[in-house]
């Protein structure tokens, strides 16, 4: 009895992790008193020369002899040697949903009446994806690889996504407004493409959502410069402004160098604004003087005051 139990061995998940869809334990003989180990969240599946011997999906500890061959399809009649055993392989599959988060591989164009290629965008957001058919999955996946990461379905996903952005994107999105109003239901097509993309595969998307469209950064920082010299009106106002601001903020208060350098001159062009502003309300005031005394009719001179008589002049 001893000597039997050396061959037995466990069948189970080796080498689980997360993001695993599924992994296969293979090449190696189920010996008499050997066990399955079925943990919570996964699905074990019998496979004989590629074919589907049977599925079992309770979690447990299980004498294979006893209480799995007995359900097997076709090896029902199979009985152990005293050293030999039964070749077959266990693909274990996830069977918890996945979410994932995708992102635009390349820029997406919306048309733009001055701009011949249109302005370019990005989208991001996330999708949920299961395995929906064993079947399809081993014929299509499973039976060429030993195991299958969420990473591989992001990267068949993503390589249709922007083609399927494209598609929604001219049918629903005329401009960054209409895209924000109709992401639900650009991604509600979106969702529905993709699945019938990967349902051949055994996978199914049950979910799909776009968090935001943004412009790239070079072109959101161009939008918000023009928007910001159109709210002015004025380059040299703007800069003014900008200047004014940072120093009362404080952005430009002890920033090094460079910024006392700025601080200086702006309060040095701030005061030649000021000079200029009191010459000017001077000669203003020269201009409606009186040219003589309207009380004793003398000459005026530069003074405020009647040299003759000292009336005020202004």
């Amino acid at each position: 009895m001893i000597f039997r139990k050396q061959f037995a061995n466990v069948v189970e998940w080796e080498e689980f992790r997360d993001d695993m869809i599924f992994w296969k334990w293979s090449n190696r003989e189920i010996k008499k008193g050997s066990r399955l180990i079925i943990r919570p969240g996964q699905d074990a599946i019998f496979l004989n020369s590629g074919r589907v011997e049977g599925i079992f999906k309770d979690e447990g500890d299980y004498d294979i002899e006893s209480q799995i061959i007995p359900f097997l399809s076709t090896l029902k009649g199979f009985k152990f040697g005293f050293n030999s055993g039964m070749r077959a392989e266990v693909l274990f599959v996830n069977t918890k949903e996945f979410t994932v988060k995708w992102g635009t591989k390349n820029a997406i164009h919306i048309p733009h009446p001055q701009l011949p290629g249109g302005i370019p965008i990005r989208a991001n957001g996330t999708f949920n994806v299961k395995v929906h058919d064993y079947v399809a999955l081993i014929d299509k996946i499973a039976g060429i690889k030993e195991a299958y990461f969420v990473e591989d379905v992001k990267l068949r996903i993503v390589s249709a996504l922007d083609q399927l952005l494209m598609k929604w994107i001219s049918r629903e999105g005329k401009d960054m407004f209409n895209l924000q109003a109709n992401a639900f239901d650009i991604a509600k097509g979106i969702r529905e493409d993709l699945d019938m993309i990967i349902l051949k595969d055994g996978l199914t998307i049950t979910g799909f959502n776009i968090i935001s469209f943004n412009y790239p950064e070079e072109i959101q920082k161009m939008i918000t410069k023009t928007a910001s010299h159109s709210m002015v009106g004025d380059m040299g106002k703007y800069q003014q402004v900008e200047m004014v601001d940072g120093i009362a903020s404080g952005r430009v208060k002890g920033g090094g160098a460079a910024s006392d350098m700025a601080g200086m001159m702006m309060g040095m062009n701030v005061a030649s604004e000021m000079m200029k502003q009191m010459n000017q309300d001077q000669k203003t005031a020269s201009q409606k003087r009186p040219n003589f005394c309207p009380n004793c009719g003398t000459k005026t001179g530069e003074g405020n005051f009647c040299s003759n008589c000292g009336e005020k002049l202004i």
